[in-house]
């Protein structure tokens, strides 16, 4: 064989050794499109309760989005009890997060609203100085006190946009499909705390406004 026949062969060779490593399967392709996010819930039984993070992560898979989430929640637990702990500051400036989920009571009157503007912007200001967006977890009255809606909604709008974070807007969307069906099986037994039901979809929610298209 002459040597430039020699020659010719290899470089076919070379080009077809090429065209093997470059190619990509599709579940290699799809892995390399996943979307990755880290969540920090800070709230209290409202977040707890069904395990809300564990729900978002389950429910941002299915969307193509793998989440990595860390809660600190305790019962009746306001913005400011965790922030006077000291816990979250610590947790935040360890470690690099996306979002940090805020949540606290329904906040409808003077006092809840004061907590979530004044506290918020401390929250604010430490998401910015560690590169995290902040979200208000906008939750929901009990069915007791089901007239202070209006002021739930109102105050967690107000807060998010003082302090420019996202809003979540759950207890808003809860209560257009209470007004529209008047079916409260998002409620659990106790009528405050989410049923299973209701905490999938505030799951879904929170994932849909986090990871819009």
């Amino acid at each position: 064989m002459s040597s430039t026949k020699k020659i010719i062969q290899i470089i076919i060779y070379l080009m077809i050794c090429q065209s093997c490593t470059s190619f990509k399967s599709p579940e290699s392709t799809k892995n390399a499109k996943e979307r990755s996010s880290t969540i920090l819930f800070i709230g209290n039984s409202l977040t707890y309760t069904n395990d809300l993070p564990k729900l978002v992560k389950v429910i941002a898979k299915e969307k193509g989005v793998r989440v990595t989430t860390t809660m600190i929640a305790l019962p009746n637990y306001a913005l400011i009890d965790h922030w006077n702990d000291g816990t979250i500051q610590k947790e935040i400036r360890s470690k690099q997060y996306d979002f940090v989920i805020v949540q606290q009571g329904p906040s409808s009157q003077a006092f809840g609203k004061e907590i979530l503007v004044n506290y918020g912007k401390k929250y604010s200001n430490l998401c910015e100085e560690n590169s995290a967006q902040l979200c208000y977890f906008m939750v929901w009255p009990s069915l007791t006190y089901y007239n202070t809606f209006d002021g739930v909604i109102k105050n967690h709008r107000e807060a998010a946009r003082i302090n420019n974070a996202m809003l979540l807007p759950v207890g808003e969307i809860w209560k257009t499909h209470f007004d529209a069906t008047e079916n409260f099986d998002y409620y659990s037994n106790d009528g405050f705390h989410p049923s299973l039901k209701g905490s999938r979809v505030a799951a879904e929610i929170i994932v849909d406004y986090l990871f819009k298209k």
